[in-house]
């Protein structure tokens, strides 16, 4: 009887296993790779701005309107802060407001995820704005080098931003459609807020490299 007491009691000290969630694993592997992507885009940019002279590459990057470019900057990167107070709500597993609209701290991933679109969608329109002024100054993708790799960087950036939009929206259709709010859910939830977040730091570096040091 106690060789079963002691077998019973090593078991219950036993270490318990953990696997790690795949679906986080599996985005943080995917972003990676879209990181070495960027990487080259990056790369690319240096090629282009050694080869084609400081004076040119200055004189070109003058029509820049850096002010308007951080403004758009400062958006983006209040609407990774409204995704990560979204991601809090869905941890939580509160997955809708509790309260009146206008009770802020009263709501839920559904209000928080929403508010990020729509700071998204402002950051895609004054995106396109911007290039419709620099078109009308002769900085097109065909004007030069620097046409060229600008309207390169910063769209496929664009572009991701987009892809971002589209999954907000797919994870707030998929939270009204379910009945009960689960942990897969959530967890749904929180790796969308890594994408976002990626795509966040990845356009300080953009603007940082072709508004800063232009």
């Amino acid at each position: 009887m106690s060789n079963v007491s002691t077998a019973t009691s090593a078991a219950h000290r036993a270490p318990q296993i953990t696997r790690p969630n795949t679906l986080s694993v599996g985005i943080i592997v995917w972003l990676s790779s879209e990181l070495m992507f960027f990487a080259g885009l990056f790369a690319m940019y240096f090629t282009h701005r050694s080869v084609a002279g400081q004076a040119a590459w200055s004189e070109a990057a003058e029509v820049l309107n850096v002010p308007f470019a951080a403004v758009n900057t400062t958006i983006l990167m209040i609407s990774s802060i409204t995704c990560q107070l979204g991601v809090w709500k869905a941890e939580k597993l509160i997955p809708r407001r509790e309260g009146s609209i206008l009770d802020v701290r009263r709501w839920g991933m559904t209000e928080w995820y929403m508010l990020s679109f729509f700071l998204g969608a402002i950051f895609i329109c004054l995106q396109i704005f911007e290039y419709a002024e620099l078109v009308s100054h002769g900085v097109t993708i065909s004007s030069g080098s620097y046409g060229s790799v600008f309207y390169i960087t910063t769209g496929f950036h664009a572009i991701h931003v987009a892809g971002g939009l589209v999954a907000f929206l797919l994870i707030v259709g998929r939270t009204m459609l379910t009945k009960k709010f689960s942990h897969r859910e959530a967890s749904t939830a929180v790796v969308t807020s890594y994408y976002w977040h990626f795509v966040d730091v990845i356009w300080i570096a953009l603007f940082f490299i072709i508004y800063v040091l232009k």
